[in-house]
């Protein structure tokens, strides 16, 4: 895959958090944080908070299965709120940190943004966990308000919630936004 590496600062952390991702042109709509839960970062984020023996508890669940299973389209996505945040540094917005099974290791950083109005695992998985939905890339065509969606808008579009980068054609804006960043 070709995009580009985000670092996310951690809420009283020095650790900067690297996420990658193919979509620099929705950093404006991550609303929340994923990590792999091998990511070496989780231990040091669930240490010592109240979250910490349910994190674990999900961490040897999830190890017990392939990453066919973990990954497999059509099979509900399962994660655990760390308790951490990461601060989105586009906004400066405090989102929160899971660990997921749909995350892996061996895919860029093992640490993704979540963008649920344009990527369909993070759409998914955001109504399940009833996280926020923010649309960042307005479809060419329907409803832009994204409560009365079934899926996720993955494809083109104009941005819109970005800031100085409204209005341009999505395909624009991910150029941009990453030169910018």
């Amino acid at each position: 895959s070709e995009g580009v590496e985000i670092r996310f600062a951690i809420e009283g952390s020095k650790e900067p958090l690297p996420v990658f991702t193919t979509r620099p042109d929705t950093i404006f709509g991550a609303t929340y944080v994923v990590l792999a839960p091998e990511h070496p970062l989780v231990e040091k984020l669930i240490r010592g908070r109240p979250e910490e023996g349910q994190v674990r508890r999900f961490i040897e669940r999830v190890s017990r299965e392939s990453k066919e299973e973990r990954t497999a389209e059509g099979i509900k996505k399962a994660g655990i709120f760390t308790g951490a945040r990461a601060v989105n540094p586009v906004n400066g917005e405090a989102v929160p940190v899971w660990v997921a099974d749909y995350v892996l290791m061996e895919y860029g950083t093992g640490a993704i943004m979540a963008v649920p109005a344009h990527d369909q695992r993070d759409f998914f998985f955001a109504r399940e966990h009833k996280l926020p939905v923010r649309v960042v890339i307005q479809p060419p065509k329907g409803n832009a308000d994204p409560a009365g969606w079934k899926e996720a808008h993955e494809g083109e579009g104009t941005q819109v919630n970005s800031a100085q980068f409204d209005g341009l054609p999505s395909a624009e804006g991910k150029r941009k936004i990453a030169a910018w960043m």
